[in-house]
């Protein structure tokens, strides 16, 4: 179970963020000013701390920083107002800052993306260095001749400020390339922001983008500074860049050329050095020729252009991969999993993988749940057969391999026949109550009678 410190003097807001995250399954501290936090920090290790910017007895900062030193792989999110301190915040380590008056679901969203982040850390701080392959201190994993050439690729640009476009499929690993550049750049003590241009309708994108002044638009109460600001001196990851709007597309451009922009409803203009990379699943060449994406914007981006090959064109790296991620997961989930039978190994190199490495990581920590013995078997792998995905394109197939939603939905549906009871839903799934529980808290399943028994 995960170990969140919520560090807030505001009363309603602490113990409305500890209900929030008691519902999804984490177990949760909290901390009245910032004395008290930093005493809580010196005598445990969180995965995650939510500090407020301007709580008594220290400061946020101070509080993200104290909580890094301590823990490299604890993710920090520092709440304030009027984006005072998000961009210090975000050079110093933290994963996001996020402006108050808070709203409880989106906080939810960006716990479960830094907790994602936080599992993918661990995997990688908790291994020595001589466990680490040297192509691993990219934090990525492969041998291949693919592989080889984007480890080239990243050795080359990671050194200068040139923008670089990522393309590849779904699933393929690009956030992780953006990272790697940065990990290895001279921007790997500023901040790698994230921003996925495909998750947001247009208006909100841009206030994300570039922040709003107060009174900018209906609802706009306060100042908020945009992601450009939050990663000044370090750099920006536009994921899913193809999905912007026309509008959005020429205020990036500028941005880009000139590292300034204005806020939404403001008149100031500014200045900013941030190094841009950009990711897209799209062929960005076929939406030019359709209207649908700017040219000049296109060259702006594709300085260095990469591309992240599928998983089926890189056979050789699905075995590393997969013992990759076996070892993560017997760690993580307390396992006694420690290898692939013969036949499980056939399995996973015959398979086409339409969702690449995300289908081939999810794969794989179901089967360490599932496992019975100390070796996954075939009948540990949730996997189609190959004539099930043989002339689907690779994004159909993907889709229809969603595991994550799959299991979900087998989980709600178990769920609503037991009525809402985890033992005798667990029973119809064929799955230990210890899975069944496990499950529930990972997808953030919660039912009002289970809150009335906990009360």
């Amino acid at each position: 179970m995960k170990n969140i410190l919520v560090a807030e003097d505001d009363r309603s807001l602490r113990e409305g963020l500890v209900q929030a995250m008691a519902r999804c399954g984490y177990k949760v501290q909290v901390a009245q000013n910032g004395k008290e936090a930093l005493e809580k920090i010196e005598k445990q290790v969180f995965d995650l701390v939510i500090a407020g910017h301007r709580i008594p007895g220290s400061d946020g900062l101070e509080i993200l920083r104290k909580a890094r030193s301590t823990n490299a792989g604890t993710m920090v999110i520092v709440t304030g107002e009027n984006g005072t301190g998000a961009a210090e915040a975000m050079r110093s380590g933290a994963f996001d800052f996020v402006q108050k008056p808070l709203s409880l679901e989106a906080i939810e969203i960006k716990i479960q993306r830094a907790m994602e982040h936080q599992r993918l850390v661990v995997r990688l701080t908790s291994m020595t260095e001589s466990q680490i392959d040297p192509s691993d201190r990219y934090g990525l994993v492969g041998g291949s001749s693919a592989m080889k050439e984007i480890f080239k690729v990243i050795d080359k640009v990671a050194s200068s400020n040139a923008t670089v476009l990522i393309q590849g499929e779904t699933g393929t690993g690009k956030e992780r390339v953006a990272e790697a550049i940065h990990r290895n750049s001279a921007r790997r003590d500023g901040a790698f922001v994230r921003m996925n241009c495909a998750s947001l309708p247009d208006n909100l994108l841009e206030s994300e983008l570039f922040g709003h002044e107060k009174g900018a638009f209906t609802g706009a109460d306060q100042m908020r500074i945009g992601r450009f600001e939050m990663a000044n001196d370090g750099t920006l990851f536009l994921d899913e860049v193809g999905n912007m709007s026309a509008n959005t597309q020429a205020k990036v451009l500028r941005a880009i050329q000139n590292q300034e922009f204005e806020r939404l409803g403001g008149s100031r203009t500014m200045k900013v050095d941030v190094r841009i990379i950009a990711a897209t699943n799209i062929n960005l060449e076929t939406a030019i020729k359709e209207g649908r994406f700017r040219e000049d914007l296109y060259y702006r981006l594709n300085v260095v252009n990469l591309l992240v090959p599928p998983l089926r064109e890189r056979i050789e790296d699905i075995l590393p991969l997969a013992e990759h991620f076996l070892k993560a997961f017997a760690r993580e989930l307390r396992r006694r999993v420690n290898s692939f039978s013969a036949e499980s190994v056939k399995r996973l190199q015959e398979y086409r993988w339409p969702g690449n490495v995300r289908e081939l990581e999810n794969t794989v920590e179901r089967a360490v749940l599932m496992c019975e013995g100390e070796s996954i078997r075939p009948v540990d792998l949730t996997l189609l057969d190959r004539e099930h995905t043989v002339g689907m394109t690779p994004q159909l197939a993907a889709d229809l391999l969603n595991l994550e939603q799959l299991e979900k939905t087998a989980l709600l549906e178990a769920l609503k026949r037991s009525n809402w009871i985890q033992k005798e839903a667990a029973k119809l799934l064929g799955i230990s109550s210890r899975v069944m529980n496990y499950k529930v808290h990972k997808h953030g399943i919660t039912h009002d009678r289970w809150s009335k028994n906990r009360n």
